[in-house]
């Protein structure tokens, strides 16, 4: 029994020497981080460092919400004590159990709302009641804000509303370590390492963001572009200063005579649409038989802070279009967009007509693309003429906004999704973030050109001027889209928050050719890449096409499954007849290197 006592006495000293040696560690790289932070705040004030969002203008804008509700005592009083008897009903449910009635919630998490669904939350009633007394508060709270709504600019109210829940989320349970009871059954289990390993990945987190907290989303060192994700072969044939062009090989003995040309956004990066083989959107459509181009754009440094809007259509996919006829001996082809892709070349199609070179695309296709900038959903809440103006001051110093600013913005939208599940997992957990390759993709941002970003905001979402006839003038060509009669397929995400579907909708009425309008489940990327295997989500789909978006949705079937099929019917019939497949390099283009080439590989370190 001694022996017994010894050996644990002797591991318990080995435990608390290695907690003692953790503890030290942690501390001296908590200097260094601290000293790091301390250096880049200096130097951000030295350099009038811009964010999308300001802590002071949010401080304004509640002290502004404040004295609206306290002029409004009587509602106040009627909100506090509807607070109070719901949390009086709680308690009462809290005596009921512990006297062992069963009894039903008094509230219960929204639908899709994960952060309580270990049974924890539900079997242990002390748990129990913290989850539900704060949902009762987080509902008083979301009520409170919306109170003021019609006593405040509808703009005003919309970033009190947004806000409201990012304080709301933020003060969960779930994110507090002593009121999680998962974090502390780890704690327990791990005899507190869990908590020193969750410390280490937050001092990690704030040195590789050279002392800006960056969560870390997935394991980046299990991915690498062109090893396993980004890997349908190609080879790059055509490059200019903003951006390659990528033409894939065929895997198909015959492919349709028109290519098909894919022009993806330049806020994240080209392989979201070639991610792995089995859900590769491009991999995918040169095995239908297309001869498939892509365009790889460039990650910006300051050299080219002067490219504008007009630079990106000449340089990008008109560029392009000569470089596949060269490539192909095709003078027609087929075009698609993703999202401001989409936008892009939406202004291109416009450009053509106008020059009376319409036949040089033969259909085009719009992804997730906005054409009606009036409902930009909650992207208005970090966009107005005063914030454009900083960030114009900002870029005119810098030459390119940094990529993480809208990395930072689309994760607010969803933060319990992208910050605060992260924050649970890395930094109260301790452990280590899983490979994902969609996560590793969306870490992966781009710089943005600082000529560029301020004509897109200001004359498209603050000015909504893409859908005025001749509202805005790229290349010395003015843009009007009712001009464009192009054959077009629409493609829109029911729960995209980043490009609202009923703001894509509108482009049905605009072009003049023949249209359909297809809208899938879920959200911007996952109602994208969406392929058939998948046996995920579904679509709606209405031959008629309505002014009216709510109107077209009322009438619209569904259909299970992916949209892509229904795609690639359209496309088939629009892309010519079959001839043999083609090799690269066989036209006047000759390869310059390998898919997915370099410019993809560019980081965007700020």
């Amino acid at each position: 029994m001694s022996e017994d006592r010894t050996s644990t006495s002797d591991q318990l000293s080995l435990d608390m020497e290695a907690a003692a040696k953790q503890l030290v560690d942690v501390t001296e790289k908590g200097q260094q981080v601290a000293a790091t932070c301390l250096q880049r705040q200096i130097k951000e004030n030295a350099e009038n460092g811009f964010s999308l969002v300001d802590p002071m203008a949010v401080s304004d804008l509640f002290a502004n919400w404040t004295v609206k509700v306290l002029n409004d005592p009587t509602r106040l009083q009627e909100a506090q004590l509807a607070l109070y008897a719901a949390q009086a009903r709680l308690w009462q449910t809290v005596v009921k159990r512990a006297q062992g009635d069963d009894v039903a919630p008094v509230i219960e998490p929204e639908p899709g709302d994960r952060r309580f669904k270990d049974k924890t939350w539900q079997d242990d009633p002390f748990y129990d009641y913290l989850k539900q007394s704060y949902l009762l508060s987080a509902k008083w709270l979301r009520d409170l804000a919306g109170s003021t709504a019609g006593t405040m600019d509808p703009k005003v109210q919309a970033r009190i509303d947004f806000y409201m829940r990012q304080f709301i989320s933020a003060a969960s349970p779930s994110n507090l370590a002593a009121a999680n009871p998962l974090v502390m059954k780890k704690a327990e289990e791990t005899g507190g390492q869990s908590l020193l390993d969750g410390l280490h990945h937050w001092l990690d987190d704030l040195e590789r963001g050279d002392g800006r907290l960056k969560i870390s989303m997935t394991d980046e060192a299990a991915f690498e572009v062109g090893k396993n994700v980004a890997t349908t072969p190609g080879k790059v044939v055509y490059q200019n200063d903003l951006m390659q062009l990528i033409q894939y090989e065929p895997t198909t003995e015959k492919v349709y005579k028109r290519p098909l040309l894919i022009v993806p956004p330049w806020i994240n990066k080209f392989y979201i649409l070639d991610l792995q083989p089995k859900n590769s959107f491009i991999k995918h459509a040169i095995d239908q038989g297309h001869t498939v181009f892509v365009v790889s754009w460039a990650n910006p440094d300051k050299s080219l802070a002067a490219k504008g809007f007009g630079d990106y259509m000449t340089d990008g996919p008109l560029a392009a279009l000569d470089a596949i006829e060269q490539a192909t001996g095709e003078r027609t082809t087929n075009i698609l967009g993703f999202c401001i892709g989409g936008i892009l070349v939406s202004a291109t199609l416009a450009h053509l007509a106008a020059k009376g070179e319409a036949d040089r695309v033969g259909a085009a296709t719009f992804l997730t693309t906005m054409f009606d900038f009036e409902d930009v959903g909650e992207a208005s809440v970090f966009i107005d003429e005063a914030k454009v103006a900083e960030l114009e001051r900002h870029v005119a110093k810098k030459g390119y906004l940094e990529g993480r600013h809208m990395a930072d913005m689309f994760s607010m939208m969803r933060e319990n999704d992208l910050i605060w599940s992260f924050f649970v997992n890395n930094y109260l957990m301790g452990r280590e973030p899983m490979a994902f390759d969609l996560l590793y993709w969306n870490a992966d941002n781009t710089r943005l050109p600082a000529a560029m970003i301020v004509f897109y905001l200001r004359e498209m979402y603050l000015k909504n001027r893409l859908k005025e006839p001749g509202g805005i003038t790229l290349a010395g060509t003015p843009i009007d889209l009712t001009q464009v009669k192009t054959p077009i397929y629409f493609m829109a995400a029911k729960e995209d928050h980043i490009a609202p579907w009923r703001s894509c909708y509108p482009g049905t009425q605009l072009f003049a050719g023949p249209k359909r309008f297809v809208l899938a489940a879920s959200g911007h990327v996952a109602g994208v890449v969406n392929p058939p295997s998948a046996k995920k989500y579904g679509h709606w789909t209405f031959d008629k096409l309505p002014s009216e978006a709510d109107s077209w949705l009322s009438k619209a079937d569904w259909h299970e499954g992916s949209w892509w099929p229904d795609w690639y019917r359209w496309l088939g019939r629009r892309a010519g007849k079959k001839v043999p497949s083609r090799t690269i390099g066989d036209g006047k283009l000759k390869p310059i290197e390998d898919a997915p080439g370099s410019y993809v590989q560019v980081k965007a370190s700020d």
